[in-house]
């Protein structure tokens, strides 16, 4: 079965230039293209991708609202919108993966590491690059504080939940933190989904977002190997 792509980027020999490579894959189809993210939108509830490859800078309606427009559309659950950008470590991902973005990718990536990821993405995997993304998303929790009614919003998780939680903040699959935590990967798949629930939340990436806006964990924190409590 086919992975549907949407591709929105406002020049057109970037769209030109995915398309190339995507047209080249049996189970890649680009089922439309958008020049701005209020195109994009319209595409995405016409066609119903399974993944969008939207570019975060563009005119009139940027990718982060085009995005955020997408993740509120509850029709849309099934769609999941990957950021491209030029930079590594850029303030608007971080926002992009607040309002909903499954991950991003670099744009000068290799043809076959956008494939993949693509497929990677529409298999409900969600978060593309684990370390990447959470250095991003480190780099701007470090920027401010984490919220005052962050315990208050992970209320409703159990303590198991919190250190899932915490693991996927880590960049951990489903078989990472069942090794860590000693619980099969299909345990854990159904603690991350119970939290994503609770919380609100439409994949991981937002998890991992929500872990340091929280303070569940802090910056530079997880790469030390430590967890909360320990």
């Amino acid at each position: 079965m086919s992975v549907r792509v949407v591709l929105a980027d406002d020049q057109n020999v970037v769209r030109a230039g995915f398309r190339a490579l995507l047209d080249l894959t049996d189970d890649l189809v680009v089922v439309a293209e958008a020049a701005d993210g209020a195109q994009a939108v319209e595409a995405v509830r016409t066609t119903r991708p399974d993944v969008v490859l939207m570019d975060i800078r563009m005119p009139g309606v940027d990718g982060i609202e085009a995005t955020r427009r997408i993740a509120a559309d509850r029709s849309l659950d099934g769609v999941r919108v990957v950021m491209l950008t030029t930079y590594q470590v850029d303030e608007y991902v971080f926002e992009a993966l607040r309002h909903g973005a499954a991950g991003f990718l670099i744009k000068d990536l290799e043809p076959d590491e956008l494939r993949q990821a693509i497929r990677t993405v529409a298999a409900g995997q969600g978060l593309l690059a684990p370390a990447v993304t959470r250095s991003v998303v480190e780099e701007f929790a470090r920027l401010k504080a984490p919220e005052a009614a962050g315990a208050r919003r992970l209320a409703p998780l159990t303590e198991r939940e919190r250190e899932v939680m915490a693991l996927v903040a880590a960049g951990l699959s489903n078989d990472g933190i069942g090794k860590e935590l000693l619980m099969s990967p299909l345990t854990a798949k159904t603690h991350v989904s119970r939290a994503m629930t609770k919380l609100g939340v439409r994949d991981r990436a937002q998890l991992v977002v929500l872990a340091y806006e929280t303070g569940l964990v802090s910056p530079g924190q997880l790469r030390r190997g430590l967890l909360p409590g320990e």
